[in-house]
């Protein structure tokens, strides 16, 4: 038997033929096949896109053209509170509550004391919260009234009435909300993505404690209602998951996280975790609408002559001429005398006796004190000037006085703002000896026709005649390349 494998004496080929046909057959099914699979594939991506746009985070236009925009009528807010501290809180709810325009609700622990019977309407409706003792992990929960303000979210849902509703405002009941600037927050988002909208606190040491990535419920925050949607059914799981934890807002904010759920933030929302006078942070207000203030209890009156339940009114008396630029700083100098002004419209006017940049006065003065006294440097998110006796750097401060439309031009809209006290310091030297300590009044003109848009910077022009007592500012949109130094 030979060692080696034989070839085939003879290789059979296809014939010329058959050849032929099944070039044919694999074209046909090749060009089949192309079509059917972009087809399907089309098809897979149509289906594929709710999911992806349900999980996108970026911001946009809240609306498509089909869409109308977000209105007050599209917010339900979820007010927290209990028995105890309604009463000495009222005032600050009535202040912002619209009644037949704000929806929603305000949770108390327990049915209200006779005292609020018949309940006023011009409060929110009330609710009783859930007896949370029904949970099976009730034995577990180390603060329980936690677990009772983040269930208001699930029993808000289960209440219905949820037409035409887009988002889910939390607050306290010592929140006060500017409702206009909400509004125009929240529009910027769509509500048919998940989104969950706030802001963290001012101290470092509050941030650190609970988290850096959860949105503070004294300031408020935002579901989406898409978000809510998804968040209700996972609520009794999630407090299973985290029976240990002591503060709603971080429950909250860790469900969120499991779902896949990142805070989104927006510098208009206070926490305020400050002590004292907090002028010296609104006066230098972020370029960002201001959305909401907490703790009003606990921080001084916003304005030296008046009480908190006056203060708050006498806020909200310049937030009816326009929403969109309180608290706004801006910025103008008064060359002649070397003088910087610094605007908080509705709320506060600085004169520095020096031209001080915008870089430098957009930093708030430190007028405050951090919430916590064990709290070490740095204390704050942000930076801060400290306050001093050099007369170079030191304000003569001005807080609102009235505001109101000028009689012969109703677009038009003055605020005054009124000398508080004197600063007991001599002129700035370096700058001239050119002293603002016969300036009593300030007065500020702007035009009321527009809103201001956003994070847009204005600017201002100052008007000042050497023997009155007087400063006239008026407001205006920036030059093009304009710098503000």
């Amino acid at each position: 038997m030979s060692s080696t494998t034989p070839f085939p004496q003879k290789l059979r080929y296809p014939s010329l033929g058959t050849s032929c046909t099944s070039l044919v057959l694999s074209a046909i099914f090749f060009l089949f096949y192309t079509f059917l699979y972009s087809h399907n594939c089309s098809q897979s991506f149509g289906l594929l896109n709710p999911i992806e746009t349900k999980w996108s985070t970026s911001p946009g236009n809240s609306s498509s053209p089909s869409i109308s925009p977000t209105d007050i009528s599209h917010l339900k807010f979820i007010l927290a509170s209990s028995r105890k501290t309604l009463k000495s809180r009222k005032t600050y709810i009535e202040a912002w509550w619209r009644p037949n325009q704000t929806r929603g609700n305000i949770f108390l622990d327990s049915p209200p004391t006779e005292h609020f019977l018949p309940w006023p309407s011009s409060y929110p409706p009330f609710q009783v919260n859930e007896d949370i003792r029904k949970l099976r992990v009730y034995s577990k929960l180390v603060v329980p009234a936690a677990v009772r303000l983040f269930r208001s979210i699930l029993e808000t849902f289960r209440l219905g009435n949820n037409e035409d509703a887009r988002w889910y405002v939390m607050g306290d009941d010592d929140t006060l909300f500017l409702v206009h600037n909400l509004v125009e927050v929240l529009g910027k988002y769509d509500h048919t993505k998940y989104y969950y909208i706030g802001m963290t606190s001012e101290a470092i040491k509050s941030n650190s404690d609970f988290s850096f990535n959860m949105a503070y419920g004294g300031a408020g925050y935002a579901l989406s209602y898409s978000l809510v949607e998804v968040l209700v059914p996972a609520i009794d799981d999630c407090i299973e998951r985290y029976p240990h934890v002591r503060v709603s807002d971080q429950l909250l904010s860790s469900c969120l996280a499991d779902l896949g759920v990142d805070l989104t933030t927006e510098k208009g929302f206070h926490q305020i975790d400050l002590l004292g006078d907090v002028s010296g942070l609104l006066s230098s207000h972020p370029q960002s609408p201001f959305v909401s203030l907490h703790h009003l209890d606990i921080i001084n009156p916003l304005f030296p002559s008046k009480n908190r339940y006056e203060s708050i009114n006498h806020l909200m008396e310049a937030a009816k001429f326009d929403q969109s630029r309180l608290l706004q700083q801006t910025i103008c100098y008064h060359r002649p005398t070397n003088w910087s002004f610094s605007i908080s419209w509705g709320y506060s006017a600085h004169i520095y006796e020096n031209k001080i940049p915008r870089s430098l006065l957009r930093k708030p003065l430190e007028t405050f004190a951090p919430f916590k006294k064990s709290a070490r440097p740095p204390l704050y998110m942000f930076n801060t000037r400290f306050p001093s006796y050099d007369p170079c750097v030191t304000p003569h401060v001005f807080f609102l006085e009235s505001v109101k439309n000028i009689e012969s031009n109703q677009d038009q809209v003055l605020s005054t703002y009124n000398r508080t006290s004197q600063r007991h310091l001599p002129p700035c030297s370096s700058s001239g000896n050119h002293s603002a300590d016969h300036i009593t009044k300030i007065h500020v003109v702007l035009q009321a026709t527009s809103r201001k848009q956003g994070a847009k910077v204005e600017c201002c022009d100052v008007q000042y005649v050497a023997t009155r007592n007087v400063a006239d500012i008026k407001l205006r949109s920036c030059i093009s390349g304009e710098v503000i130094a």
